[in-house]
C-alpha cells in the first residue's frame, strides 16, 4: 500500500529539485516506513546538504521512520546563527577544513591549497577512494557528483554548484565561512605539502638563469620539493586573495 507525506525543502536545497517542485510543498509517495534520510535522497537532495529536519513541528535525525501523513520541513546548513540547540545530537562540527575533491575539481584544489587549506586531490581518484579517505581522515567531500554525497559513509560534504573555479572557491569559502582562515602561500599547489623558506644557495642549481638573477627569496615544498618565488603570478594571486578577505571585512 502506498502512503503519502508532505515535504518542503528550503533555500538552496531547491537547487536539487525539478523546477516544478521548488519553493513549495510537494506530496511524496512511499511504501513501508523508509528513513527520512532515504526519502530525502530519493528526491535527489544529498544528506550532506541538510542540517535540520522538522517533522510535524519536531526536530528529528536521519534515522526517523517516515509515517503516513507526516509533514516534513528540510533545511540547509545554517552558518549565520547557531541552531545546535534545535538539532538532536547537537552540532555536526562543520568547522573542519580538511577537504577531499573529486576528479572534476582540479583547478579548485589548487586555489584551496594556495589559500592554505589542507586539500587532498588526485585526478585518478574513484568514488570509493574518496568516500573511504574522507571517512578515515575526517575530510569534507567537495564534488560535482551528488551521488557521492548520498553515500552513508560521507558525513560532511558539499555539492559545488558553479563550473567556474574562481566562483567555486568563493562558494566553498562562504559555505564554510573560511575567508578569515585564508593563509595564503603556505601550501604547495602540486602536492598539498607545506611550503617553507629556503636559502638561495641550497636550490640555486635548480633555477633558470633569469630566475636566479632576478629573485633572491625562495620557498620549497617539504613534500615534493617544488621551488617557489615571488614573481608576477605570486603578486596577482596575493592581490586576489587579499580581495576575498577585504570583501569579508566589508560585509
Amino acid at each position: 500500500m502506498e502512503n503519502e507525506a508532505i515535504f518542503r525543502f528550503y533555500e538552496e536545497l531547491n537547487d536539487f529539485l525539478p523546477t516544478r517542485d521548488r519553493k513549495r510543498s510537494k506530496v511524496y509517495h512511499f511504501k513501508g516506513n523508509p528513513s527520512v534520510k532515504d526519502a530525502i535522497e530519493a528526491q535527489n537532495v544529498p544528506h550532506t546538504e541538510v542540517d535540520l529536519i522538522v517533522v510535524n513541528g519536531d526536530p528529528v535525525d536521519f534515522n526517523y521512520k517516515l509515517q503516513k501523513g507526516d509533514r516534513v520541513a528540510v533545511y540547509p546548513v545554517f552558518e549565520s546563527f547557531d541552531i545546535s540547540q534545535l538539532k538532536e545530537g547537537g552540532s555536526r562540527g562543520l568547522r573542519q577544513t580538511r577537504f577531499i575533491l573529486d576528479v572534476h575539481l582540479g583547478k579548485l584544489a589548487k586555489l584551496l591549497r594556495m589559500a592554505g587549506f589542507d586539500t587532498y586531490y588526485r585526478n585518478d581518484l574513484d568514488d570509493r577512494e574518496i568516500v573511504e579517505r574522507a571517512a578515515e581522515e575526517d575530510r569534507i567531500v567537495l564534488t560535482r557528483d551528488r551521488g557521492i554525497l548520498k553515500n552513508k559513509l560521507v558525513k560532511k560534504g558539499y555539492y559545488v554548484r558553479s563550473q567556474n573555479s574562481a566562483r567555486q572557491l568563493e562558494e566553498v569559502l562562504d559555505r564554510f565561512q573560511l575567508r578569515q582562515s585564508i593563509n595564503f602561500f603556505t601550501r604547495c599547489i602540486v602536492c598539498n605539502g607545506m611550503i617553507t623558506r629556503v636559502g638561495k644557495k641550497m636550490i640555486e642549481k635548480h633555477l633558470k638563469p633569469g630566475t636566479r638573477k632576478r629573485f633572491t627569496v625562495f620557498f620549497r615544498c617539504r613534500g615534493c620539493g617544488k621551488i617557489y618565488w615571488r614573481g608576477s603570478h605570486y603578486q596577482r594571486m596575493k592581490s586576489y586573495y587579499g580581495s576575498l578577505l577585504k570583501n569579508e571585512n566589508s560585509r
